[in-house]
């Protein structure tokens, strides 16, 4: 099997995992492949995702330097075996690759956790919505391409109703509900649509409001898979959004989100009546807006 040209995210990732056991333990390259039975030239393709390694020679790895947490071991060989292929994959010579690697980054998590500042979460979009801001947005795309975008956030929604759906959590700053967007129907819809997300038992969201604490200006999602050290945020970016990884940056966002998760408005619980509330919330909040687009 040839080298890959361009490996996808998950591919990279595998590899940055592989050369972390590694260097964890010190071993050089060398020391390394001699322990796995290849070649000392194998390991630095393996590392940049260009090519794969055995379930075999990653256990004898992980064995040779100590490596006592066989489950991010198994999930580790998961990950690299994977073959990639999903519903995205009809996409591939339609959309870039950043779109492919969130799919499929998606369609391994267990728990999402975002924060948007300005748009409603891509997967609690409605398609009105979402043609919204894909006619208004400031890229440049042709009407295929725009039309491409549409159907793909679409699909990508259908996570959140399948039988692996990710718990999710979402905490959305009020400035993202006040625009009209050109018509009030869209918005109008796209609230009423949060409120029915929101019975679903796997999904909690919260609003952050404007007479609250300042919120970040950037959003970010936090997508943890059954194993969390295998975990990747992205942080949003108008020409081109960070992936981050590592413990280090996952306890951090993880911080980060707990704080907003705490002064934002309690979670949209559609299920108590008007009258049970006794204090300001995300639903009465939704509720209010909702008012001037009758």
């Amino acid at each position: 099997m040839g080298l890959r040209g361009n490996p996808t995210y998950r591919q990279r990732r595998y590899g940055a995992e592989v050369r972390a056991i590694r260097e964890r333990a010190g071993f050089t390259a060398a020391l390394a492949a001699e322990v796995m039975g290849m070649n000392a030239s194998h390991i630095s393709t393996v590392e940049s995702g260009r090519t794969g390694l055995s379930a075999d020679r990653l256990r004898r790895l992980a064995a040779a330097v100590g490596s006592e947490d066989s489950t991010y071991v198994e999930a580790l060989i998961d990950l690299g075996q994977r073959t990639g292929k999903g519903w995205w994959s009809e996409y591939r010579h339609v959309l870039g690759a950043p779109h492919l690697d969130l799919a499929e980054l998606e369609d391994m998590a267990c728990v999402l956790r975002t924060y948007e500042p300005l748009f409603v979460p891509g997967l609690l979009q409605t398609r009105p919505y979402v043609e919204a801001i894909h006619r208004g947005g400031y890229r440049s795309a042709s009407q295929a391409e725009q039309e491409a975008q549409v159907e793909f956030r679409v699909q990508r929604q259908r996570v959140l109703t399948g039988e692996r759906a990710p718990r999710l959590h979402a905490i959305i700053h009020e400035a993202a509900l006040s625009a009209s967007l050109g018509d009030r129907n869209v918005m109008r819809g796209q609230l009423l649509h949060l409120i029915e997300m929101s019975r679903l038992p796997h999904i909690t969201i919260q609003i952050l409001p404007f007479d609250g604490p300042v919120g970040f200006g950037t959003g970010f999602v936090m997508i943890e898979p059954q194993v969390a050290e295998l975990g990747t945020v992205i942080v949003s970016h108008i020409e081109q959004s960070l992936y981050l990884d590592g413990a280090d940056t996952a306890a951090k966002y993880s911080d980060w989100f707990a704080k907003l998760a705490n002064v934002a408005l309690p979670p949209i619980d559609a299920a108590t009546a008007p009258e049970a509330r006794t204090a300001k919330d995300s639903l009465g909040l939704i509720q209010r807006l909702l008012y001037p687009l009758l």
